[in-house]
């Protein structure tokens, strides 16, 4: 197996503190938003024989094993990060599997520049993703009922949101966001950028359920995604707990320490909660207007001590191991690849001593044996 050498991103909304106190290191005073495990080409891991992008691709039936090279192609299917949110991320959807290849060809078609800002569809895969709370973690997922969100709205005793507390109220569920949103969406910037600042200073008055919507209104004052995020359930993980987030959901996360996962892909579609490009159109195409739970996950007790994250999503499997002090090792070996991440604890993982923030690259088929006392993430495939 291969020890990982990772690349941290530093978006703006990164935690200045959350991925170096893991690590164990001193802050550098810039933020520190992701810290990506895997082969994706925008920041692939390192490792002793080249970057993990280059390791599988010179031979990739070796590294993958046969099954995930039949299913899934030549390439690692999935990405690992640890996600460390001192603000908000962009309000978002993403496609579904059909959606993006039909995007992504018409993009190509028309010529569209990969690295155009006003680019919607960067690759023709979709984006399902999981994320797993290492601290506590906030975050929106999925639409309210439109009635509570009529009364969140109302609440606020702002005249210029009453048109759409009435929608909310007078339509059926999917027509009734679908019209809200459109109309947040598309109405005049300088008059939605005041109401975002009159249902700011009211949120913060408020306090209690309306208190998550005045943090993103400090983050993002005046944007109309202020507005669009008190449609959607507002939700906290404890440490352990995990969201879903598979096509068309409207989400963002808020705050926390996490471990995340998904598919291999770029394509994102923005709702708000952001200075990039937001295609409305495309958008409103895309979100899936229907109420719904945030369906916060649990992991389930599997064989051997494995905690497991069970989502329909093939390109990755993502689960967990609390290990206790003792003797005891662990088998994890699998026929396809794997990156096991230590997050807590003390892990020895064949050769190598993992510390938490460390990780390594199992190659399918590889003995992976690990004991020590701590918390090891394990991500592999359903091949």
């Amino acid at each position: 197996m291969d020890r990982l050498d990772n690349t941290i991103r530093p978006y703006a909304w990164g935690s200045t503190t959350a991925i170096a106190e893991l690590l164990g290191v001193e802050p550098t005073g810039e933020p520190q938003a992701e810290m990506w495990m895997g082969a994706h080409p925008g920041a692939p891991s390192h490792t002793g024989r080249g970057t993990l992008a280059e390791v599988i691709a010179a031979d990739p039936e070796r590294e993958l094993g046969a099954a995930s090279v039949a299913k899934f192609g030549p390439r690692l299917p999935f990405l690992l990060k640890l996600l460390a949110a001192g603000g908000p991320l962009s309000l978002q959807v993403h496609p579904d599997l059909e959606q993006a290849k039909a995007g992504y060809a018409d993009e190509e078609r028309r010529g569209v520049p990969a690295d155009a800002a006003h680019r919607t569809y960067k690759d023709a895969n979709h984006k399902p993703e999981l994320v797993c709370a290492l601290t506590d973690f906030d975050g929106l997922c999925g639409f309210r009922d439109p009635i509570r969100a009529a009364e969140l709205l109302d609440a606020l005793g702002v005249d210029s949101l009453k048109p759409y507390v009435d929608l909310l109220h007078a339509r059926p569920e999917e027509a009734a966001l679908r019209e809200v949103l459109t109309a947040i969406l598309t109405a005049d910037r300088d008059e939605m950028a005041r109401t975002v600042t009159e249902a700011a200073a009211a949120c913060h008055r408020l306090g209690k359920d309306h208190a998550p919507y005045a943090d993103i209104a400090h983050h993002y004052p005046g944007d109309p995604g202020v507005i669009a995020a008190m449609l959607l359930n507002h939700v906290r993980l404890q440490p352990g707990e995990a969201l879903y987030l598979g096509a068309g959901v409207p989400h963002a996360y808020l705050n926390g320490l996490g471990v995340e996962i998904m598919a291999n892909s770029d394509n994102v579609l923005r709702c708000g909660l952001t200075p990039k490009h937001v295609d409305v159109p495309e958008l409103l195409r895309i979100v899936r207007f229907e109420a719904r739970d945030p369906g916060v996950l649990r992991p389930e007790a599997a064989p051997d001590g494995e905690e497991l994250y069970d989502t329909p999503t093939d390109e990755f499997r993502l689960s967990r191991y609390v290990l206790p002090a003792g003797t005891t090792t662990h088998d994890l070996t699998l026929t396809t690849p794997q990156i096991l991440l230590c997050t807590a604890g003390s892990v020895r993982a064949g050769e190598h001593e993992l510390s938490p923030g460390t990780s390594v690259f199992v190659p399918a088929g590889e003995k992976a044996e690990v004991s020590g006392t701590g918390t090891l993430f394990r991500a592999t495939v359903v091949a």
